[in-house]
């Protein structure tokens, strides 16, 4: 019972931040980043990690990438537009020993920067990809996105979006990911486990967010608060497994959630270490 109560005051003890700069945040109110935000410290504080010297951030361009940099204390990149993804591959061959994460939106992750998505995954690279999927490009005025869902009003599809949206986190586990799972910020303790196993776990790692943008898609979207955007996310959730025994039509208007994959298999990181020795033992 002690040891219970130990673990009670714990978790009550936790605060975003201990793991952040005293900076005012960009994102808008209601933005379901915020959300995302805690969920990710909240993992990262229950594995017992007291500060962020272990890890290294990545980020793009959009507004997922400002969750990292320069608002948690440690050590971040913002990079160019979708380039986030190689430039944590870099960072994470010269430095196997820390924790690279990449943080970054749709447009960002798979928009200009799907061919390195799809490219690190098949590597199995030893990075952690977290997307804030808000269905539009929320930063820049909320233009239509790979994963609007289709028929959706957004600035530049004002009659509706004519075309089907992409399933990352599918994608992900189809090019090789070691684990790939979906949620969205109605399911804050699902989230959280999930950023939990997957800072544990090696190779190429994916979390694909659900996201409330209310300024940029839940307007033109017809949504009238944030509480109809996370009552959307609930009400449409469907489970991995339950979906496998749906067809394409059941599944229309669905957000599928949970993990699409999980599975052990070499990592770039290993790979490219043992060719180096490998080839040191023969040049001797």
């Amino acid at each position: 019972m002690q040891k219970y109560w130990k673990e009670v005051v714990k978790i009550t003890e936790f605060s975003v931040q201990k793991y952040m700069r005293s900076l005012r945040q960009p994102f808008c109110p209601g933005c379901g980043l915020f959300s995302l935000t805690h969920a990710f410290l909240k993992a990262v504080y229950e594995l017992g990690y007291e500060n962020l010297s272990k890890f290294v951030f990545c980020s793009g361009i959009g507004c997922s990438s400002w969750i990292p940099s320069p608002y948690f204390m440690a050590d971040s990149i913002h990079t160019l537009h979708g380039r986030s993804i190689p430039v944590a591959t870099s960072i994470k061959l010269l430095r196997p020993d820390l924790n690279v994460v990449v943080f970054g939106g749709d447009g960002d992750i798979v928009g200009i920067g799907l061919n390195h998505f799809i490219h690190a995954a098949r590597r199995n690279t030893d990075i952690l990809v977290i997307m804030g999927n808000n269905m539009v490009y929320g930063m820049t005025g909320g233009q239509v996105a790979p994963t609007t869902p289709l028929k959706t009003r957004t600035t530049t599809t004002p009659y509706g979006s004519f075309e089907y949206p992409l399933d990352a986190a599918k994608l992900a586990a189809v090019a090789g990911a070691s684990y790939s799972a979906r949620w969205t910020t109605a399911h804050p303790k699902e989230l959280k486990e999930a950023l939990k196993k997957a800072i544990g776990l090696d190779g190429f790692r994916f979390i694909e967010v659900i996201t409330q943008c209310p300024t940029a898609f839940g307007r033109k979207a017809g949504f009238r608060n944030v509480g109809e955007m996370l009552k959307w996310f609930k009400d449409s959730a469907v489970l991995v497994q339950q979906a496998d025994k749906m067809d394409q039509e059941e599944l229309e208007g669905k957000i599928v959630i949970g993990e699409f994959v999980e599975r052990k298999r070499a990592t770039l990181v290993e790979n490219v270490y043992a060719i180096m020795k490998e080839a040191q033992r023969n040049g001797k």
